[in-house]
């Protein structure tokens, strides 16, 4: 079988010289060119972690020290580990212990007595890669949660089944007037209009159920002060402790949206002064221009165009009335 030849730098925590041998055997019949280093006790180990430019791939660690042991030992070792794995080899079979090292943090518990060149080698490996998708875990995380408390756009994330928030960014603290305490022991529910809590949840659970990864729509929200906005949504299906949920980013739509419906009423506004000028001032200045053809091309009494010019004088007083209402309209608009 070909040999590894990546790069290890293994640290060997053994106090029995006879194990410790075997140990290397094991490793360099695996591995091509093992950096392996040696500490007989906690304290050599100690010295060796915390040196500068000692990075390890990986730590076997013995269970037995001259000053240090057991759990206090695991506990110890992985304080000064900076993260770097840690393998426990052992004489002593025990189930509960090797339960408990593992919720302590070690990577792997292996037994002396049943240890092999493969096993050994395997345990390295996957502890190491465990290590890397652990630490790249972390980062994403990591980015999400400043991506999440640094969006300048209110945030949260609630569960699906309860409605219940989950997590809220700071913006969404600011823009909405509760604190942190309020919304992760409030549901989605209190920040909707009353009216529009069976529509909010119909979306949701219409969205969960139709395996909609995103999901986007406009809805009114109502503030801790009581103010109602108009919210454009845009939310993510996530898993979140172990709970089917979803991301949600807010914008704040309701400066648009007045300013939207000021330009419709305007139009509205506008729309009957046009109708006005088209039809309604056109009927008076009709009676108008037919009372002028009447005087201009019939012979008629005194007395007949002394009515005709109170007929005109009436259509100009109804024409210059529904000038001034056109006029004051418009001044309205």
């Amino acid at each position: 079988m070909e040999k590894d030849k990546n790069p290890y730098r293994i640290l060997v925590i053994e106090d029995n010289a006879g194990d410790f041998a075997l140990i290397e055997d094991f490793l360099q019949e695996q591995i091509s060119t093992p950096e392996i280093y040696r500490a007989r006790n906690f304290k050599e180990s100690e010295q060796l972690l915390t040196a500068e430019n000692h990075a390890f791939s990986v730590i076997l660690l013995d269970l037995s020290l001259p000053d240090k042991s057991g759990e206090e030992l695991i506990t110890g070792v992985l304080s000064i580990s900076a993260g770097t794995p840690i393998i426990i080899l052992t004489g002593y079979p025990d189930a509960s212990f090797s339960i408990k090292s593992l919720s302590l943090g070690v990577s792997d518990y292996l037994l002396k007595d049943e240890l092999s060149v493969s096993s050994l080698y395997k345990s390295i490996l996957y502890s190491i890669e465990r290590k890397k998708k652990s630490v790249e875990l972390e980062e994403s995380e990591k980015r999400y949660v400043d991506l999440f408390q640094l969006s300048p756009q209110p945030m949260w994330v609630y569960c699906l089944e309860t409605f219940r928030f989950l997590n809220v960014n700071n913006a969404a603290i600011n823009h909405y007037g509760y604190s942190l305490e309020e919304f992760l022991s409030m549901t989605t529910r209190e920040i909707r209009p009353p009216g529009e809590i069976p529509s909010h949840e119909e979306a949701a659970l219409l969205a969960a159920a139709q395996n909609e990864l995103y999901y986007t729509g406009i809805f009114r929200h109502k503030k801790k002060n009581g103010d109602i906005i108009h919210a454009e949504i845009r939310s993510s299906a996530i898993q979140m402790d172990g709970k089917d949920s979803r991301l949600v980013l807010v914008n704040d739509i309701t400066e648009r949206y007045n300013y939207i419906e000021a330009i419709e009423k305007q139009n509205e506004k506008l729309q009957k002064i046009a109708w006005m000028q088209s039809h309604v001032v056109r009927a008076p200045l009709a009676r108008l221009m037919g009372v002028v053809n009447l005087i201009k091309n019939y012979q008629n009494s005194d007395i007949e165009k002394n009515e005709l010019l109170d007929h005109i004088q009436t259509f100009a007083y109804e024409l210059d009335s529904i000038i001034r209402e056109i006029s004051g309209k418009t001044s309205q608009v």
